[in-house]
């Protein structure tokens, strides 16, 4: 305190300090203005040595292909509107209604109507999709409950009728729904849901009632605030004149309004309760629906897969209630595949803050001499590196997800759904555990600065960690893949046909059990390593030898513990079986992408990821011959590294995208500590 200042200054706040908390507390609330790549970062000399040369340009075309335009259209739109911009700090009833306009200033003032391509060009909706919830994670969710689940359930179990009355209401969001499957005692397992839809053939009338707690409908997005309408799943009850007096027909969906159109009020019958705050997706507004005898017209009946007559008959072109089951769920598996596709696109947004800042930030260094880019110390590139070339395999093994999904919906083509829905599961379920352990690796990379709200990585990681969860929890879902995979196995010895994803199988029970592993009995040269066809052999071998000895154990503990036992007692085995076989999926499009890369500097880069991400899994997952694999793994991350700024610039994701600080420049650090008052 100066000598001069009094007691009566010290207890007052001088208008300098004033002014200061002001500004700071402005930069909280107004997002900063876009920012803007700079020229200044330049490579070490010692960093620049062997490094080939990348077309950036060339490799960004090939990666984002023909729905680039639509993506920038959408990433000017929010970078032109600072008003829709996602701050810092913002409360949860805030956030959802910055969310709600988001929204609507998507559709109703960029004139992004992705309505129409959730069935006509699935890519072209999950491109826009994607720039969607680089936005605002709760914003792609939001979007996606609208479109995908709501929207899509009317779209693939309804019939004209129902395209007829609610298409344009969905697409213009008039009509903002919800998709209320999952119930407070039932998720995952969807055939256990327990609430009711009598039909009552006086009225010509479903009655829905929830029967009890734990039928309540729960976690449902839109439904707290915002939505108009649901897709309730409940068990269809016919009545009967037999002894037991209904007869249920299973699961089935059905449309209900939940809200007046006019007034917004919850109609009669209709009980929401919001779900409150959450970890993180803060911007949707998730709640929990009660029906307590809510009448809904016989039309309102989702009857593409079955249907009711005015007399109260049940109609179906599908003979079971199992074969119902599996059509409807067929049609929906549209979710897990822009899960996984999205959960790809937020890891592209932490790779290239982390891996933008690792090239930026400078510490320690020889005796004497200036300090050295973190990226260039080996443990950062065995943190980042891998991981930069697992997101692009993720995103090539994605892009074939979404064209195989696009081919079903064109053809129905039976062998093509079913394909779809174990390669949707697998990938899902493999990509979202994947990028919620490298959020967390990304944010440590980073350092204490990687801890500021500011940077992104906190609200990343808490909005994508529910990836794992809905639209099936991952581990459930790696036990489809598995069951399939031993359905596969078991038809392949009864002369059935292999679906397409699994046709490698037929060469694996042939070739790959009857020879060695192809890791331990080859030589160790770097070009032998490195070639797509060893590295492929060597993830098929183990697929096979997995799949070959989990069958074997459970003939052998069926016999004692049943089917249901014998399956418990080899889960982790099926879990890691599973797991093998979406790698090498994985890696089989990633070859398949650097091959057809028409671009020589791109395709020389590709191949350099492609060999990184091979051998780096071979080395933590099969363990023998991992001497040789280690150094060279060692040798692909210091080369990826020289490439990394190439590599992450060709995901062409805008400033305001990444818009964290310490994935910018110089000038952007200015704005950065502003933020903590200096």
């Amino acid at each position: 305190m100066e000598p001069s200042q009094t007691i009566e200054d010290e207890s007052q706040p001088s208008i300098a300090t004033v002014t200061r908390r002001i500004q700071r507390l402005s930069l909280h609330l107004i997002p900063l203005p876009p920012l803007q790549r700079s020229p200044q970062l330049h490579m070490l000399t010692c960093a620049k040595a062997n490094k080939q040369e990348v077309d950036v340009a060339s490799l960004s075309s090939y990666m984002r292909g023909k729905h680039r335009e639509i993506q920038e259209k959408i990433f000017d739109f929010f970078n032109s509107r600072p008003d829709l911009q996602t701050p810092t700090e913002i409360s949860m009833k805030e956030h959802r209604e910055l969310c709600l306009r988001q929204l609507l200033g998507l559709v109703r003032e960029a004139k992004i109507k992705p309505f129409r391509y959730v069935v006509e060009d699935p890519a072209k909706y999950f491109a826009i999709s994607e720039a969607v919830g680089s936005i605002d994670i709760s914003l792609g969710i939001k979007f996606g409950v609208q479109y995908s689940l709501w929207g899509g359930s009317v779209l693939n179990l309804g019939t004209k009728k129902h395209l007829d009355k609610y298409f344009d209401g969905i697409d213009n969001l008039d009509y903002l729904g919800c998709f209320a499957m999952t119930e407070l005692h039932h998720g995952s397992n969807v055939q256990g849901l327990q609430t009711v839809a009598t039909f009552d053939p006086i009225t010509d009338e479903f009655i829905i009632d929830t029967p009890n707690d734990g039928a309540i409908k729960w976690w449902i997005g839109n439904a707290a605030v915002h939505g108009k309408f649901a897709t309730v799943f409940a068990r269809l009850v016919l009545p009967t004149h037999d002894s037991k007096g209904v007869s249920d027909m299973g699961v089935h969906a059905f449309i209900v309004p939940i809200r007046d159109l006019k007034t917004h009020q919850s109609l009669p019958g209709i009980e929401i309760n919001d779900c409150g705050h959450k970890i993180g997706l803060n911007g949707v507004d998730n709640g929990a629906l009660r029906f307590r005898s809510v009448r809904i017209p016989r039309d309102n009946l989702l009857n593409r897969f079955g249907d009711v007559t005015r007399d109260g008959k049940y109609t179906s072109s599908l003979p079971t209630i199992n074969k119902r089951f599996a059509a409807t769920l067929g049609e929906l598996v549209g979710g897990r595949v822009g899960l996984a596709h999205s959960s790809v696109g937020i890891l592209k947004i932490a790779v290239t803050i982390a891996v933008r800042y690792s090239l930026l930030r400078q510490q320690f260094g020889p005796p004497k001499q200036p300090e050295v880019s973190i990226l260039d110390y080996q443990s950062q590139q065995h943190k980042l590196m891998p991981m930069l070339a697992s997101t692009y395999a993720f995103h090539f093994a994605t892009q074939y997800l979404v064209e195989k999904y696009s081919d079903m919906k064109k053809t129905h083509d039976e062998q093509l759904v079913g394909d779809v829905h174990a390669l949707s599961a697998g990938l899902k379920s493999y990509v979202t555990s994947f990028t919620a352990k490298s959020l967390s690796t990304c944010r440590e990379a980073c350092g204490g600065h990687g801890y500021a709200a500011v940077n992104r990585f906190g609200t990343l990681r808490n909005d994508h960690d529910i990836f794992q969860t809905f639209e099936g929890d991952n581990t459930v879902l790696l036990q489809q893949v598995a069951a399939d995979l031993l359905k596969q196995y078991k038809d392949k010895f009864q002369g059935g046909a292999l679906s397409v994803t699994w046709n490698y199988l037929r060469e694996s029970m042939n070739t790959y059990l009857s020879q060695p592993n192809p890791v331990t009995a080859r030589w160790e040269s770097e070009d032998h390593l490195r070639d797509p066809k060893f590295q492929l052999d060597a993830f098929r071998y183990r697929t096979s030898r997995l799949l070959q000895s989990v069958a074997a154990r459970l003939q052998k503990h069926t016999k004692t513990l049943g089917s249901f036992g014998a399956w418990n007692r080899c889960l982790n085995h099926l879990l890691t079986l599973a797991e093998s076989h979406i790698e090498s999926v994985i890696l089989a499009k990633f070859i398949e992408a650097v091959q057809n890369c028409p671009d020589a500097s791109s395709q020389a880069a590709l191949k350099l990821l492609c060999d990184l991400y091979a051998l780096d899994r071979i080395w933590k997952d099969i363990g023998t011959y991992r001497n040789a694999i280690n150094k060279l793994t060692q040798y692909l991350s210091f080369q990826v590294r020289n490439i990394a700024g190439e590599v992450i610039d060709a995901f062409d994701l805008p400033p305001y995208i990444l818009r964290a600080p310490i994935a910018m420049q110089s000038e952007a650090y200015s704005q950065y500590t502003q933020l903590v008052g200096f």
